[in-house]
């Protein structure tokens, strides 16, 4: 599955790659053209609404065969983070967005060890019930955080953390972070991801943030060998072309190829 839904940090990134200020409408743009050449080689693309939704519903830019995920969080940033809050944004009409095609609502949720973890709770019960009421597959992305108040902490121990809190309250799929970043051996990851799987209630994907893009489809294969069922990621797919001088060849010629070759791995590593 394919993911477009970032926001600031899609910003950021475009901005880093060209060398000059990203207007709203170049967010939009790039959404528009990667869910135009990249869905056909997806099973799913994850949107958001503040950028992208409207203009790829409006330009028929999902193929086929490809179903939508409509982004149901809010993102506030501070304190130097793209996202220092995530929440459900109970204010989108996710009624009309299923009329409009959409088959799941995903929730990301920051997970830090000083917040109140019966917040997030309530908030991902809100969130799946919300969910069944509409009919549309839940998805919840759990990532681990710093400390609210800045102190040390191991943010890669709040992985699991998040998932033995937030694996079993009726999710239809967890999407969680690839343990250690991908950055520890073949084994590390395996039996963190293992532990993931004894974790979580249902099926698990991965996300591609933090991950190098070269390592990132050997991750998805070591943790759909070790229970997860596949991916839903952006940055692997597509983030070395933002500063293309023809971003539109380079997802057709770059991002196709590395997006069927992580489907691949998956078929290969569920069916061994």
């Amino acid at each position: 599955m394919l993911a477009v839904d970032q926001r600031e940090a899609l910003r950021d990134m475009m901005a880093t790659a060209r060398g000059t200020a990203i207007a709203d409408a170049d967010l939009t743009d790039f959404k528009v053209r990667a869910a135009q050449i990249l869905t056909p080689f997806a099973s799913a693309v994850l949107v958001d609404q503040e950028f992208g939704w409207d203009a790829i519903v409006d330009q028929g830019a999902i193929a086929p065969g490809c179903a939508a995920i409509a982004a149901a969080d809010r993102f506030t940033p501070g304190n130097g983070e793209f996202v220092r809050t995530a929440e459900f944004d109970t204010t989108l009409d996710y009624a009309r967005m299923k009329e409009q095609g959409a088959k799941a609502l995903k929730l990301l949720v920051l997970w830090r060890e000083d917040r109140d973890p019966q917040e997030r709770i309530d908030e991902v019960r809100s969130f799946v019930e919300t969910c069944r009421s509409l009919d549309l597959v839940s998805i919840i992305e759990p990532v681990s955080r710093g400390r609210w108040d800045g102190a040390p902490c191991d943010t890669e121990a709040g992985v699991l953390a998040a998932a033995r809190e937030l694996g079993g309250l009726g999710a239809d799929v967890y999407k969680a972070e690839v343990p250690f970043k991908g950055r520890a051996t073949d084994s590390e990851i395996s039996e963190a991801s293992r532990a993931l799987t004894d974790s979580i209630d249902g099926p698990w994907v991965v996300l591609s943030s933090g991950v190098d893009a070269e390592r990132f489809p050997e991750a998805v294969r070591i943790a759909c060998t070790a229970g997860a069922s596949g991916f839903l990621a952006g940055r692997a797919v597509w983030a070395s072309v933002l500063g293309a001088a023809s971003i539109e060849q380079e997802l057709k010629d770059v991002s196709v190829a590395r997006l069927q070759r992580l489907a691949r791995v998956v078929d290969d590593a569920v069916s061994a």
